[in-house]
């Protein structure tokens, strides 16, 4: 099954896992509203329809292996490597700064997909390529299952997501929720602690 983005819309709004509030984005950005990639990944049917999209589009890259940021891209990377039939790796942060940990290696040349959940600004994703670099990797793409920033960000490779919108961001000292007297919470794992 093929997903389009009224498609990907509806999904994210029947697993409630399109949030509304005042949020602070793993970026630092500020907004009201936030794509809870978790809650649409609970249903291992979503996981396959949402990461089939993605494959679809890459299909004839002759990907290697699918390199996904910790925590958030993990099941969209397995799910995406998966059907693809290849190897799935992560990065994640150690002293805040994105590496390969768990004994994970990417040879010279070996042809990598990078997969994310979400993009605000791509920081993350921006992370793992410069890690892919540094190894010698051939990174052919990245693909997403939301964009939130419609379309602006830049890789440097061809990028591909699911659902693309612009949703409005605020810096924190500019942010009018808080203006308004509201405070932000935190529902992503940049945070995450050991």
């Amino acid at each position: 099954m093929t997903v389009d983005q009224p498609d990907v819309l509806q999904i994210f709004r029947d697993t409630k896992a399109l949030l509304e509030g005042h949020f602070l984005l793993t970026s630092g950005l500020h907004s009201a509203s936030y794509f809870q990639c978790a809650k649409v990944f609970q249903y291992p049917w979503h996981a396959e329809a949402l990461c089939q999209g993605i494959v679809d589009h890459f299909r004839t890259e002759n990907i290697d292996t699918v390199v996904s940021p910790a925590v958030g891209g993990i099941v969209v990377g397995q799910e995406t490597a998966r059907l693809l039939n290849v190897r799935s790796i992560f990065t994640e942060r150690k002293d805040g700064e994105m590496t390969l940990r768990r004994g994970f290696e990417i040879q010279t040349k070996e042809r990598v997909l990078v997969v994310e959940d979400v993009t605000t600004t791509g920081g993350s994703v921006k992370e793992v390529i410069e890690v892919l670099n540094q190894s010698g990797a051939d990174v052919v793409g990245v693909g997403a299952v939301v964009d939130r920033s419609g379309g602006s960000v830049n890789f440097g490779v061809p990028y591909f997501s699911l659902l693309q919108l612009t949703v409005e961001v605020y810096p924190a000292d500019a942010c009018p929720l808080c203006a308004a007297g509201s405070n932000p919470i935190k529902p992503g794992s940049r945070d995450l602690k050991k």
